[in-house]
Protein backbone atom coordinates (compact mmCIF):
# COMPACT_ATOMS: atom_id res chain seq x y z
CA UNK A 1 0.00 0.00 0.00
CA UNK A 2 1.15 3.55 -1.28
CA UNK A 3 2.49 5.63 2.47
CA UNK A 4 1.25 9.17 1.80
CA UNK A 5 3.91 11.71 2.69
CA UNK A 6 2.13 14.64 4.11
CA UNK A 7 -1.77 13.18 3.74
CA UNK A 8 -3.79 15.91 3.91
CA UNK A 9 -6.63 13.93 5.10
CA UNK A 10 -5.24 12.11 7.66
CA UNK A 11 -6.50 14.36 10.49
CA UNK A 12 -10.16 13.55 8.82
CA UNK A 13 -9.62 9.87 8.27
CA UNK A 14 -8.84 9.58 12.23
CA UNK A 15 -12.06 11.40 12.75
CA UNK A 16 -13.89 9.27 10.49
CA UNK A 17 -12.58 6.07 12.51
CA UNK A 18 -13.12 7.52 15.82
CA UNK A 19 -16.28 9.62 15.51
CA UNK A 20 -18.59 7.74 12.89
CA UNK A 21 -16.95 4.03 13.42
CA UNK A 22 -15.56 3.38 16.86
CA UNK A 23 -18.11 5.74 18.40
CA UNK A 24 -21.09 3.11 16.57
CA UNK A 25 -19.60 -0.15 18.11
CA UNK A 26 -17.22 -0.63 15.63
CA UNK A 27 -14.82 -2.76 18.20
CA UNK A 28 -12.63 -5.57 16.22
CA UNK A 29 -9.22 -3.40 16.19
CA UNK A 30 -8.10 -5.03 12.91
CA UNK A 31 -11.04 -3.32 11.21
CA UNK A 32 -10.47 0.07 12.94
CA UNK A 33 -6.95 -0.31 11.59
CA UNK A 34 -7.25 -0.86 8.14
CA UNK A 35 -10.24 1.77 8.01
CA UNK A 36 -7.10 4.35 9.02
CA UNK A 37 -4.43 2.75 6.98
CA UNK A 38 -6.45 3.07 3.49
CA UNK A 39 -6.80 6.13 1.67
CA UNK A 40 -10.59 6.81 0.77
CA UNK A 41 -10.23 9.34 -0.64
CA UNK A 42 -8.11 7.69 -3.01
CA UNK A 43 -11.70 6.22 -4.08
CA UNK A 44 -13.94 8.76 -5.01
CA UNK A 45 -14.17 10.28 -8.22
CA UNK A 46 -12.02 13.80 -8.92
CA UNK A 47 -14.16 16.39 -7.03
CA UNK A 48 -15.13 14.53 -3.89
CA UNK A 49 -12.00 14.21 -2.07
CA UNK A 50 -13.14 16.47 0.48
CA UNK A 51 -16.07 14.46 0.92
CA UNK A 52 -14.27 11.29 1.15
CA UNK A 53 -14.31 10.75 4.69
CA UNK A 54 -18.29 12.05 5.70
CA UNK A 55 -20.64 9.96 7.52
CA UNK A 56 -22.77 9.43 3.65
CA UNK A 57 -22.24 7.16 0.52
CA UNK A 58 -20.71 9.59 -2.45
CA UNK A 59 -21.92 8.50 -6.39
CA UNK A 60 -18.92 6.97 -8.25
CA UNK A 61 -20.70 6.65 -11.53
CA UNK A 62 -22.92 4.16 -13.93
CA UNK A 63 -25.27 4.44 -10.97
CA UNK A 64 -23.56 3.11 -8.17
CA UNK A 65 -21.95 4.33 -5.22
CA UNK A 66 -19.45 3.88 -2.11
CA UNK A 67 -20.94 2.96 0.95
CA UNK A 68 -21.04 5.38 3.86
CA UNK A 69 -17.67 4.46 5.91
CA UNK A 70 -19.78 2.68 8.97
CA UNK A 71 -21.23 0.39 6.71
CA UNK A 72 -18.00 -0.64 4.79
CA UNK A 73 -16.67 -1.07 8.56
CA UNK A 74 -19.95 -3.12 9.68
CA UNK A 75 -20.05 -5.31 7.12
CA UNK A 76 -16.02 -5.97 7.41
CA UNK A 77 -16.39 -7.09 11.16
CA UNK A 78 -19.26 -8.97 10.15
CA UNK A 79 -17.86 -11.01 8.00
CA UNK A 80 -14.87 -12.02 10.50
CA UNK A 81 -11.50 -12.02 8.35
CA UNK A 82 -8.46 -13.84 9.04
CA UNK A 83 -5.13 -13.82 7.08
CA UNK A 84 -5.31 -15.83 4.02
CA UNK A 85 -8.97 -16.03 4.10
CA UNK A 86 -10.02 -16.48 0.50
CA UNK A 87 -13.30 -13.75 -0.08
CA UNK A 88 -15.43 -13.45 -3.02
CA UNK A 89 -17.04 -9.93 -2.97
CA UNK A 90 -19.52 -9.31 -5.06
CA UNK A 91 -19.98 -5.81 -6.75
CA UNK A 92 -16.64 -3.62 -6.97
CA UNK A 93 -17.70 -0.59 -6.79
CA UNK A 94 -14.60 1.74 -6.52
CA UNK A 95 -12.39 -0.71 -5.16
CA UNK A 96 -12.56 0.36 -1.28
CA UNK A 97 -14.20 -2.37 0.36
CA UNK A 98 -11.58 -4.78 -1.54
CA UNK A 99 -8.76 -2.66 0.02
CA UNK A 100 -10.19 -3.06 3.26
CA UNK A 101 -10.35 -6.62 2.82
CA UNK A 102 -6.66 -7.06 1.58
CA UNK A 103 -5.26 -4.45 4.04
CA UNK A 104 -7.01 -7.47 6.48
CA UNK A 105 -4.65 -10.03 4.48
CA UNK A 106 -7.32 -11.83 2.36
CA UNK A 107 -6.84 -12.86 -0.50
CA UNK A 108 -10.18 -11.10 -2.81
CA UNK A 109 -12.22 -11.93 -5.99
CA UNK A 110 -14.25 -9.18 -6.71
CA UNK A 111 -17.02 -9.71 -9.51
CA UNK A 112 -18.40 -6.65 -11.23
CA UNK A 113 -21.37 -6.49 -14.09
CA UNK A 114 -20.60 -3.53 -15.67
CA UNK A 115 -16.93 -3.44 -17.10
CA UNK A 116 -16.52 0.43 -16.91
CA UNK A 117 -17.14 0.53 -12.72
CA UNK A 118 -14.49 -2.72 -12.93
CA UNK A 119 -12.11 -0.04 -15.02
CA UNK A 120 -12.32 2.39 -11.78
CA UNK A 121 -11.68 -0.34 -9.47
CA UNK A 122 -8.92 -1.65 -11.01
CA UNK A 123 -7.36 2.22 -11.60
CA UNK A 124 -8.21 2.82 -7.98
CA UNK A 125 -6.53 0.27 -6.44
CA UNK A 126 -3.64 0.10 -8.56
CA UNK A 127 -3.56 4.22 -7.65
CA UNK A 128 -3.43 3.48 -3.84
CA UNK A 129 -0.98 0.49 -4.30
CA UNK A 130 -3.53 -2.12 -3.50
CA UNK A 131 -1.91 -5.54 -4.77
CA UNK A 132 -3.30 -8.84 -5.70
CA UNK A 133 -7.31 -8.04 -6.41
CA UNK A 134 -8.66 -10.20 -8.58
CA UNK A 135 -11.24 -8.05 -10.50
CA UNK A 136 -13.50 -10.06 -12.77
CA UNK A 137 -16.34 -8.88 -14.96
CA UNK A 138 -19.59 -10.90 -14.97
CA UNK A 139 -22.60 -11.59 -13.10
CA UNK A 140 -22.28 -11.36 -9.62
CA UNK A 141 -25.33 -13.36 -8.53
CA UNK A 142 -23.32 -16.37 -9.79
CA UNK A 143 -20.49 -15.92 -7.86
CA UNK A 144 -17.26 -17.09 -9.22
CA UNK A 145 -16.49 -21.06 -9.42
CA UNK A 146 -13.24 -20.62 -9.94
CA UNK A 147 -12.14 -19.06 -6.73
CA UNK A 148 -14.31 -21.33 -4.37
CA UNK A 149 -15.05 -22.27 -2.15
CA UNK A 150 -14.68 -19.06 -0.21
CA UNK A 151 -14.30 -18.19 3.68
CA UNK A 152 -16.27 -15.05 3.35
CA UNK A 153 -18.52 -13.68 0.68
CA UNK A 154 -19.55 -9.92 0.72
CA UNK A 155 -22.12 -8.39 -1.33
CA UNK A 156 -21.99 -4.91 -1.97
CA UNK A 157 -25.52 -4.29 -3.78
CA UNK A 158 -29.61 -5.58 -2.32
CA UNK A 159 -30.69 -8.79 -3.58
CA UNK A 160 -34.22 -9.96 -3.06
CA UNK A 161 -32.83 -13.32 -1.03
CA UNK A 162 -29.23 -14.50 -1.07
CA UNK A 163 -27.97 -16.19 -4.68
CA UNK A 164 -27.91 -19.99 -4.36
CA UNK A 165 -25.01 -20.23 -6.16
CA UNK A 166 -22.84 -17.82 -3.41
CA UNK A 167 -24.52 -19.86 -0.67
CA UNK A 168 -23.29 -22.79 -2.58
CA UNK A 169 -19.79 -21.36 -2.85
CA UNK A 170 -19.24 -20.46 0.82
CA UNK A 171 -16.73 -22.79 2.95
CA UNK A 172 -17.46 -25.05 5.65
CA UNK A 173 -17.51 -22.07 8.52
CA UNK A 174 -17.90 -19.52 5.86
CA UNK A 175 -19.22 -16.25 6.31
CA UNK A 176 -21.81 -14.51 4.07
CA UNK A 177 -22.70 -10.86 4.67
CA UNK A 178 -25.52 -9.08 2.09
CA UNK A 179 -28.48 -6.88 2.22
CA UNK A 180 -31.78 -8.53 1.63
CA UNK A 181 -35.12 -7.19 0.95
CA UNK A 182 -36.70 -5.02 -1.51
CA UNK A 183 -35.52 -2.16 -3.96
CA UNK A 184 -35.90 0.74 -1.78
CA UNK A 185 -35.03 -0.60 1.91
CA UNK A 186 -33.12 -4.25 2.67
CA UNK A 187 -32.03 -5.78 6.61
CA UNK A 188 -28.14 -6.79 6.95
CA UNK A 189 -28.07 -10.47 7.41
CA UNK A 190 -25.03 -12.69 7.91
CA UNK A 191 -25.29 -16.38 6.86
CA UNK A 192 -23.24 -18.76 8.51
CA UNK A 193 -22.61 -22.25 7.20
CA UNK A 194 -21.82 -25.18 9.75
CA UNK A 195 -21.84 -28.82 9.26
CA UNK A 196 -23.69 -28.09 6.12
CA UNK A 197 -26.38 -25.96 7.48
CA UNK A 198 -26.54 -22.27 7.24
CA UNK A 199 -28.09 -19.91 10.17
CA UNK A 200 -29.04 -16.46 9.71
CA UNK A 201 -28.63 -13.10 12.07
CA UNK A 202 -30.15 -9.74 10.98
CA UNK A 203 -28.26 -6.70 11.65
CA UNK A 204 -30.67 -3.85 11.04
CA UNK A 205 -32.38 -2.08 8.23
CA UNK A 206 -29.82 -0.59 5.27
CA UNK A 207 -30.32 1.12 1.59
CA UNK A 208 -27.76 -0.03 -0.99
CA UNK A 209 -28.41 -0.43 -5.29
CA UNK A 210 -29.91 -2.99 -6.34
CA UNK A 211 -28.35 -5.78 -7.62
CA UNK A 212 -28.64 -7.31 -10.94
CA UNK A 213 -28.37 -10.83 -12.50
CA UNK A 214 -30.00 -14.14 -13.06
CA UNK A 215 -30.48 -14.45 -9.66
CA UNK A 216 -31.18 -10.89 -8.21
CA UNK A 217 -33.17 -7.88 -9.83
CA UNK A 218 -33.74 -7.27 -13.76
CA UNK A 219 -31.72 -4.78 -15.18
Amino acid sequence: MIVLAGDPYEKEREAMVENQIAARGICDRNVLDAMRKVPRHLFVPAGFEGAAYRDHPLPIGHGQTISQPYIVALMTELLSVSPGDRVLEVGAGSGYQAAILVTLGAEVFSIERIPEVARIAEENLRRAGIPDVHVIVGDGTLGYPKGAPYQGIIVTAAAPAVPGPLVDQLAEGGRLVAPVGGRDVQELVRLEKRGGEITRTSYGGVVFVPLVGEHGWEG
